[in-house]
């Protein structure tokens, strides 16, 4: 389950990098400026909260396998798309309706990769999720070289490509159950909901009680909860600066300011990213012992007292160490960042949340390029060549980055965290479930009985007595089932 939620979170990752890697490209052909195809990334960036509130709805109603594997179906669509555009117009409009799918990707996949593991892994886990954001540009990058320079279609050959993966993808999803904990969830709500009607003297049909019993909690959530729910999105823009303040200017920095060469700062972004995958994976297994917010806020603290050398610092290729360690750091606090939104989401709607929060936020930082840009302006260096502006890149980093960790270092100090009990609880609760499944037993059926008040607080136990009581019978194919006894 983890490796097709990664799989599907890279390639989301992959099929967004396709653009900014041929902008040029691109733009050559529609006979366009390369700002102008630049919108192509920014519709889609604007569109991911769409697609999030979409699919993360229907990931929590019906579950998490279909909606996923209908969205990687639309970016199949849309990737093929994205390489038979004739004019920028249509190429932007694809590129739109792209940004609704990558939208709605991330939270069934970090539902599908996370929410069954035990407590133990999960830290390490989530920091690797996230990290498929780097992995896929990193792909990207790669097939780029490939194919881009060497096929007759050039950037539209990457695109096609792009396409491809995703199917692979949806297959592997399709053999794959839905998820252990969805199921029980799915079926206590309507369990419940149906004896309330009941008690009410009201019935309805199995389908409309079941939307009725979703609505119900859906509201009962965000009534309860809707504080933290805004808490989520402004912690979220933070983290999505910290990535985009520290790497989209960076570039610019190198060549313009370093005076480095393409093959020279190309190199040192493979670095950056490399030290982002090192980070996640380190930083996330390391929250599993000190408790998430312990653990990124030291990540904050580290990652400001390298801002210096990664901005201001050496003008050669020794600027490998600080770039290393600072993404190091940049990727290290985003590493627990999957598990700690689903930790901290109502579970009603733990799809929804972690997808929605985690795409406002990168919508509110979409906003980041625009503020350097402000900024750096403030900061004009000598012109190397008459006409051609230059800026203070590096100084614009420090400050950026010096405010966006500090921002980070506040919030995290003053938010919630699932405490130790709770995280043992949700831990024990994904262990009890896949044991159940291997012994053969109904996890709709489980779910059932907890909404009864057999399976409660001491879950294990109370289940665990009628299990040992299992009957044995044949269904009307004359095959042999096993169901618990009823109450």
């Amino acid at each position: 389950m983890f490796l097709v939620g990664w799989f599907g979170w890279a390639w989301d990752a992959f099929d967004f990098f396709t653009v900014s890697l041929t902008i040029t490209e691109i733009a050559k052909e529609f006979h366009v400026k390369n700002s102008d195809v630049s919108w192509g990334l920014t519709v889609t960036l604007m569109l991911r909260s769409v697609g999030a509130l979409i699919f993360g709805s229907l990931s929590d109603r019906y579950g998490r396998k279909w909606p996923f594997i209908g969205n990687l179906g639309a970016l199949v669509v849309l990737e093929l798309g994205s390489g038979f555009c004739r004019n920028l117009g249509e190429f932007l409009a694809v590129r739109a309706l792209y940004g609704i799918a990558m939208g709605g990707l991330f939270g069934p996949a970090a539902s599908t990769a996370l929410e069954d593991l035990p407590y133990e892994a999960r830290g390490i886990l989530s920091g690797l999720f996230e990290q498929g954001y780097a992995v896929g540009y990193l792909l990207a990058a790669i097939f780029y070289r490939a194919l881009v320079p060497t096929t007759p279609h050039g950037w539209r050959s990457l695109f096609w490509f792009g396409a491809g993966p995703p199917i692979l993808i949806m297959w592997f999803r399709y053999k794959l159950p839905e998820t252990s904990h969805f199921l029980v969830m799915k079926a206590e709500r309507e369990v419940k909901h149906a004896e309330a009607h009941a008690a009410s003297g009201r019935g309805g049909e199995a389908g409309r009680n079941g939307l009725r019993a979703f609505i119900r909690e859906a509201w009962i959530a965000v009534k309860q909860n809707w504080f933290l729910l805004i808490y989520m999105v402004v912690i979220m823009t933070g983290f999505n600066s910290c990535s985009h303040g520290s790497q989209d200017f960076y570039p610019t920095f190198l060549k313009d300011q370093v005076g480095m060469s393409p093959t020279k700062t190309t190199i040192i972004t493979v670095i950056g990213q490399i030290g982002a995958l090192c980070g996640g994976t380190t930083i996330g297994y390391i929250s599993s012992v000190l408790g998430r917010r312990l653990t990124m806020i030291i990540a904050c603290i580290i990652g400001g007292a390298i801002v210096p050398a990664y901005a201001l610092g050496p003008r050669d290729m020794s600027l490998i160490a600080p770039v290393f360690f600072e993404q190091f750091f940049v990727g290290g606090v985003w590493g627990p960042i999957p598990i700690h939104l689903i930790e901290l989401s109502p579970p009603a709607l733990r799809t929804l949340v972690v997808g929605l929060t985690y795409q406002l936020g990168n919508l509110a930082s979409s906003a980041s390029a625009t503020i350097q840009a402000v900024i750096g302006e403030k900061f004009p260096l000598p012109q190397k060549v008459p006409g051609v502006k230059r800026f203070n890149y590096g100084k614009v980093i420090a400050i950026f980055m010096g405010a966006v960790w500090c921002y980070m270092l506040i919030l995290l100090f003053l938010g919630p965290e699932m405490s130790e009990e709770e995280r043992e609880e949700m831990a024990n609760e994904a262990i009890e479930f896949e044991r159940h499944r291997r012994e053969g037993l109904d996890l709709k059926e489980i779910g059932a009985l907890r909404a009864k008040g057999v399976v409660g607080e001491d879950g294990e136990k109370s289940l665990g007595s009628r299990v040992e009581h299992r009957e044995h019978v044949e269904d009307a194919d004359g095959a042999e089932k096993t169901v618990l006894p009823m109450p």
